[in-house]
């Protein structure tokens, strides 16, 4: 369980904030819109209604006891850079900022965010690999050349070993896991026979798996 200085309750607040809560997290929202916050308050464990432009509401809010503070504020850049950095001036240990362009990410690094997200950017991005990939279920990049990614199980592999076909080698790629059904299996050994329902869970670098799902048929 961690503790959440949310920042920002549009529509990506709203669904994070919602995500962390049913994660069991302790979310402390704060927006300026009255309405909006009363209407939210009774789903976290605290709310407020406060300009976080102004320095000292944000130091009301006792920034360094948090764990991590997620500035989520899209439709006011100026703002969310100021409130950024306040954060950190503050003494807060951990700064997640919501950026639009590559040029917003730069300038809240700049002033001290340690990680920048773009929600609409990720989106695209992932949806662009899967129809171009149907066989690609879902990914998560780690940097820019490597990345874990959900795939189907070839249909030409279902039957046979895991030793025998020998992704690592073979494909250039690491399995992690398997989901078969309902089950996970995370402990896979050599004469582990593949099914054609299984879900792989597999790392390697983006462009060699992609080629790889993009030949299957």
């Amino acid at each position: 369980m961690k503790s959440i200085l949310l920042i920002g309750m549009g529509k990506f607040g709203r669904t994070l904030g919602e995500r962390l809560c049913n994660m069991g997290d302790e979310v402390m929202i704060v927006d300026k819109n009255e309405d909006l916050v009363n209407s939210l308050a009774s789903k976290y464990t605290n709310a407020l209604i406060a300009d976080c432009m102004n320095i000292d509401n944000l130091r009301s809010m006792d920034v360094p006891s948090f764990d991590v503070c997620v500035v989520a504020i899209g439709d006011n850049f100026q703002s969310s850079l100021e409130i950024t950095s306040n954060l950190k001036d503050l003494g807060a240990r951990r700064v997640i900022s919501k950026a639009s362009t590559e040029i917003q990410r730069k300038f809240l690094l700049r002033v001290g965010a340690d990680e920048v997200i773009y929600p609409d950017i990720d989106i695209a991005a992932k949806l662009a690999v899967r129809l171009n990939s149907s066989n690609v279920i879902n990914y998560i990049d780690l940097d820019s050349q490597h990345s874990i990614f959900e795939i189907v199980c070839p249909a030409k592999w279902a039957g046979r070993k895991l030793a025998d076909i020998n992704p690592r080698k073979k494909c250039g790629m690491n399995i992690l896991t398997i989901k078969k059904s309902r089950e996970v299996i995370n402990t896979l050994d050599g004469d582990y026979v593949f099914d054609a329902g299984d879900q792989l869970v597999v790392f390697g670098n983006s462009e060699t798996i992609l080629n790889f799902t993009n030949k299957q048929k």
